[in-house]
This record gives C-alpha cells, structure tokens and sequence, in this order.
C-alpha cells in the first residue's frame, strides 16, 4: 500500500511501470549474466515458524483500505483487498517467491511445460488429482477455455481490463485425461506462466453478465484454502472461512477477517485489537517501536494539546481551563493507546514496487531530451534514497531499472546508459538546449516555460490548494523571502512513509495533444562540455522566459515523504538553475486531472514490478501514436515519451520462449529507456507492517506470495525461532 495517501494499485497485471523510448545513445549496456540480478535488498519479515508451531483456529483480523467493488481481479476497479481474496480463495498455476520468481503452486500443478514450438508453441497443464471446486467438480479444461474466451478480447461484451496473453492464445482443448490441458498459442508467448493465476471457474467466465456483474460483489464457487463466508459492506469487512473441502495443507485460521480501516485510523485499529495485522506509515512504526521499550518510559506528547505557546495568551482563564481538560483527556487516550500498542511490533521490508520522478516530455522545455539528461543528471539518487528509508532502518539503494527491482531474473542496474550524478554536466545539457544563466526575462503577467496546461480558470482543486498551507511555492525565486521556502521545507521535511499512486488502468486515452520531441535525435552535450565561462549564476532563461517546472505531487494522508523527497530534488535542480512551481493537489485529483491528462512538468508516485516486464510494462513504454480523431493515445505511458526501438525490444522479448534472450532483451529495453530520462527511478518503497507479537508467518511479504494456509498464532509456550516447514 502507499503512504502518501495515493493508494498503490495491486492488480500488477493491470497496471505496468512508467514511461519510455530512447532516442540515440552512445553506449548500452548489454547483459546477459545471471549475478546481475543480485539478490532482493531485504527479505522479507514475517516471523516465519514451522506449522507445527502454530496454533489450530483462531481468527486473524487484517486492515485493508476498503471492501473492495469487485472480487474480479480482471476488472477495472479492482484493488489491493480484491488480490488479497483472490490468493486466499481461487487456484493460480503460479504463484511468485522470494525473489519475485514464478513458482509451480503444487496444490494445483503436478506440471507445466512447453511440450511443441512448431508449428505453433504449445503448453501442457497437467493438474493435481484432488484439484476441484468448492461445488465438488474438477478444476479443469472447461474453466481454462472459459477464462479464455472472456479474456481474449474477441468479445466486448465482457467487461475486462487487460487480456495481454490471453490474445495470443489460439485454443483450449483437454489432453490425454481430464486432468490435462492442452493450450495452443498462434504466437510465441515468453510469459505463459502469468496465465490462469488467479483461475476463476467457468461459472464466472461462462456469460458476460456473470463475468460484468456476478462476480463482483460474491463468489459463489472457490478453490483455495479459504472460502469467502461473508461479505458485509454496512460493517466494511470481508469474512474468509476455512475451507472445508480443501485437498492441500489444512488452514491453521478458522478465519481470516479483512476491516477496512483508513490508514490515519490504523493506529487507533491496532491499539482497540480490532485489528490484528495492518500495513502503516512510518509515524505509527515510531509509536509502535516508542511503546515497545520499557515500560514506564516518557517522552512529550506532541500535538497532544489544542494549543501551546503564544497561541493560548488572548485565551480566557475558562477557555484555557476548557483547552486544558481537552488536552489531558488527549493524553490520557494517548497514553492509553500506548499502552496497547505494547503487544505489536513492526514488521520491515520493500515492497515490490519504486518510486520514480515522472518527467513529462509532450510539450515545454521537458520536450527535448537535453533537458530531460539534465535534469536527471541534477539528482543524486543515493542522497533521495536516504531522506525515506535511512529513518527506517532499510538499505538506501537506488533503484537501478524500470522493469524489474534487485533479486528479479530481468534486473540490472542500466543507469549508467543515462550517466551518475554530475551537476557540471547538466549544467552543460541546458546550456547546450540553449538555456543561458541570467539571461534577460520578459516582463510579468508573459508565459514563463513548463507545460502550460489546459488554458482558462484554474480548477477548484487548484485554487484551493494555492491558498492554503499546501499550495504553491518556487524554489529558486530570487524575489520571494528565502525565510519562507525554508518554513515550508521544514513543514513538509518529515521522513517516513513512501509514495505510490492510484494507477489508471483503463488504457484510454487522455491527451489530444501531439507530442514534440525537441532537439535533434543523440543531440546533448559532449562528455566533460562545461557551462558557459563567466556566466552569470541565477536562474536559466531561454528566449525571455525563465526555466521554470511545474512539480506537481498529492496532499493526502501519509504524503510527508513525498514533500521532503521534493524539497530534496528542487534544491538539487535549483544548483544548476532549474527553478520548481511546487503545486499540491487532492489525492482524488492527482492522477485523473495532472498526471493523466499531462498538466504536470514533475511528478512523484509509484509503480510495481512485475515477473513478467516484457507483457506489463509494454502499456508503459509504450510509444505515444495518435488516434483517429487527432487524439494522442498514450496507453499508460503518462510521460508520453517513446521510441520504436523500445516498442520493439518488448514484442521481442515477449516473443522468444529461451528465459535467458527473453531477460537479456529486457535489460536492453531498460537501458534505452534510461537513455531517454522520461523516467527516473529513485528508490524501493518500503513495506512496514504492524503485527500482534503473537502472529507468525504474516507480516512484510516482499516479493513473495503471501501463504494464507500456513497464517496463524504461535502456540502458547513456543518461540518463533524454528525455520518453516512443509510439513
């Protein structure tokens, strides 16, 4: 989940990553290497024991940020609580480990393979022999063709969100037995294991209205561990029972109970023992570890009392006597909740998923890929990196790919295809483009650059946020007070959480505009260029308009650590004189009426990774083409910049069926993609998790499937020392 306030989709499948294309570079790093993938920079935190050490029964309360809209992963709406059912209660063929590997779920799998290449590639399943519905029929032939049909995209009728693989399927048929199927490709598909996970039954897939509407709101027939016993949307939980008729390992729960619960209110959750396990933000991982320590410990209640300081002098002796009782009464429920928090501890990993600075390149000066370099080459990623996760006590290493993150089979840090840190260099790109310091400006009310956005009356949105303590301010503005950006920096500096993003995922189009790519295709500065001798320092300016971009980020719950990361960048940008319009909008907004529609110049939120980067991250990078009616179609590609080359290493690399060219074909795609600089990833977003001190196997999952069977307490007397067990 994200901890800006922007909620990270979870349906990896109908999302990618971000932005694209490359235009010519000098050199491309070229890997092949299996060490390149390293290993993932935590692992994960879950107090793992051996299921003989884990008590039978007992219900399992876990936040989630709402009852979800829809239990179809395959629609649009669904999100992080919908993935969740759907791992606890539907078959999937694979299911991903530590590092964010598919792996065969032997519950439902005896195998998988590719049996024929020619003429065409076929794959055979052949399933357990206990594998079947909740109803008592087999899993079989008959839900793999139905899935198919319904996501094959030869239907409108239904309603899907994304069907990439399922277009390439040429047929279903069963096998020697009913336990084999038989699925025909009419083109060679890398990534047949991300298909039929999760599998829904045919009585799901079978009709439109089934698919658009039946399983939306219940699931009547399931296949896993759990069951969903009820769905109660007046009380904002979701009930999964265990399942009865399951063939696998028993589930150690009697029942898993998902609360939505707002992640302002999880602390509050926690303390109440509503809840029992509940992903947080880094300022209630502080109370939790502040309530661990010895007991009797103080420390000052900040923000406890209503007013403090000068603010209560014009008070009344009645009104401060009021104040005073009100602010003895917080801390008392302060302390209260303190004292309960005593019994959680705070479980640390990464999520799989990155932040990135979004750059968009469609119009201004962001255009031409000069400025882009320059910017890029502005950052220090390393120093960004710490601002979020040196406070939580997780490694500070930058992310060095778009497509996959560190211990991934396709992972390779490519950023040297863009170049390190060097202030001298992006000094020498803008001067290159033609942005000269101190140069003359037009006079006020004239255009200064950036993207210009929609024309007319701000939205409500906007003037709201302008006027408030979250509005707008420029870094680098030579005629504002200094005092003041400080002021504001040091509101907006707090470390903690992690940023992420309510992901679009319809695949429409939202910008009529064309895109420019300014300058001329490889043009930058030659290596070791320097800036113009005896130029004057200030702000850059290019034909009597300052060099000035527009940063747009959330202003939600849980968004201080995007604040403090973008104070970190406009200071880094404002050395070589690139000057920031910090505007901050309502999650709502954010990505519907900026990032989308293209009205930003910055941006900050995430993406996850995925297994399989050659299928979803293809929307992502996918180069921007105009539609009938004029329209720019930018699939998910929200930085609109994109080459045919990148477009063609992913077709390549979604096509080849060797592991090893298909991964090597993706570093490359990388590469490029860096070259071009419409997206820079910053760093892995970190995954802190509250757990009751007594719940094993649950907490920080990382990469991994989480494995809702083997969920449970600890037995009483037992220590959760012992190494997990199949048994």
């Amino acid at each position: 989940m994200s901890h800006d306030g922007v909620r990270l989709r979870a349906v990896m499948r109908s999302v990618a990553f971000l932005t694209a294309g490359a235009l010519a570079v000098p050199t491309l790093a070229a890997c092949g290497s299996d060490d390149e993938s390293g290993k993932p920079l935590a692992g994960q935190d879950i107090a793992p024991v051996g299921r003989d050490l884990v008590a039978d029964g007992g219900t399992l309360n876990w936040a989630v940020d709402d009852v979800p809209e829809t239990l179809n992963t395959f629609q649009s709406d669904a999100d992080d609580a919908t993935t969740r059912v759907a791992q606890a209660v539907l078959p999937a063929m694979f299911r991903l480990d530590a590092q964010g590997r598919p792996q065969r779920d032997a519950d439902y799998l005896e195998s998988a393979k590719v049996v024929d290449t020619e003429p065409k590639q076929v794959v055979l399943y052949k399933l357990d022999q206990q594998a079947v519905w909740s109803d008592g029929r087999e899993i079989g032939a008959a839900d793999f063709a139905a899935q198919w049909r319904a996501l094959s995209g030869k239907d409108s009728a239904y309603w899907t969100a994304r069907n990439a693989g399922y277009d390439r399927i040429e047929k279903i048929e069963r096998g020697a037995s009913n336990l084999e199927v038989k699925v025909t490709f009419s083109r060679p598909y890398a990534d047949w294991k991300s298909l039929f996970s999760p599998l829904y039954p045919k009585d799901v897939m079978g009709t439109p209205d089934a698919f658009n509407d039946g399983a939306r709101r219940k699931l009547k027939v399931t296949a896993g561990a759990f069951a969903v016993h009820k769905i109660d949307r007046k009380d904002k939980e979701i009930v999964l029972a265990r399942n009865p008729h399951w063939w696998g390992r028993p589930a150690k729960l009697s029942q898993i109970v998902l609360h939505a619960v707002p992640l302002d209110k999880r602390a509050a959750a926690l303390a109440d023992g509503t809840v029992d396990l509940a992903e947080i933000d880094p300022a209630d991982a502080g109370r939790i570890a502040l309530a661990g320590r010895a007991k009797g410990t103080s420390t000052p209640l900040q923000g406890a009392s209503p007013t403090s300081g000068d603010e209560s002098k014009n008070e009344s002796p009645k009104e401060k006597k009021k104040l005073g009782k009100k602010a003895r009464k917080a801390l008392a429920k302060y302390l209260r909740q303190q004292d309960a928090l005593r019994a959680f501890t705070v479980r640390r990993s990464f999520e799989p998923a990155y932040t990135q600075l979004a750059l968009n390149g469609s119009e201004g000066p962001l255009a031409d890929e000069r400025v882009r370099r320059a910017v890029a080459r502005a950052l220090d990623r390393t120093e960004l990196a710490k601002v979020v996760l040196k406070p939580l006590g997780l490694p500070a290493v930058p992310v060095g790919s778009h497509l996959a993150l560190s211990g991934q089979t396709a992972y390779a840090d490519n950023s040297g295809a863009l170049g390190d840190h060097d202030t001298a260099e992006a000094q020498a790109l803008l001067a290159d483009a033609g942005w000269v310091p101190g140069g003359p400006l037009k006079e006020k009310g004239e255009k200064a650059a950036g993207a210009e956005g929609k024309k007319g009356k701000k939205s409500d949105d906007e003037a709201e946020s302008e006027g408030g303590s979250d509005g707008q301010y420029i870094v680098g503005d030579d005629n504002k007070d200094p005092q003041d950006h400080t002021k504001k920096h040091d509101k907006a500096s707090g470390h903690g959480g992690d940023e992420g993003s309510k992901h679009l995922a319809d695949g429409k189009q939202y910008d009529g505009r064309k895109v420019k790519q300014g300058g001329a295709p490889g043009a930058y500065a030659p290596k070791g260029t320097a800036a113009p001798a005896g130029a004057k320092n200030g702000p850059l300016a290019k034909d009597g308009k300052p060099l000035t971009l527009r940063f747009v980020l959330p202003s939600g719950t849980g968004s201080e650590s995007l604040s403090a990361v973008a104070d970190s960048i406009s200071r880094m940008l404002e050395k070589v004189g690139i000057r920031t319009e910090i505007t901050k909008v309502s999650d709502d907004s954010y990505f519907k009426d900026h990032i989308a529609s293209g009205q930003y110049d910055l941006a900050l939120y995430s993406w996850p990774a995925s297994a399989f980067p050659a299928t979803d991250a293809r929307p992502i990078f996918a180069k921007p083409v105009p539609a009938a009616d004029g329209s720019l179609n930018v699939e998910q590609n929200y930085t609109r910049v994109g080459t045919d080359q990148v477009d063609q290493l992913f077709d390549q690399a979604a096509s080849t069926l060797d592991e090893d060219e298909s991964a090597a074909l993706v570093r490359k795609a990388d590469a490029r993609i860096w070259a071009a600089a419409g997206s820079i990833p910053l760093y892995q977003r970190p995954q802190l998790t509250a757990a009751r001190r007594t719940v094993v196997n649950a907490g920080s999952f990382g990469f991994q499937t989480p494995v809702y069977e083997d969920m449970g307490f600890l037995k009483k007397g037992a220590h959760p020392s012992a190494s997990p067990t199949k048994s």
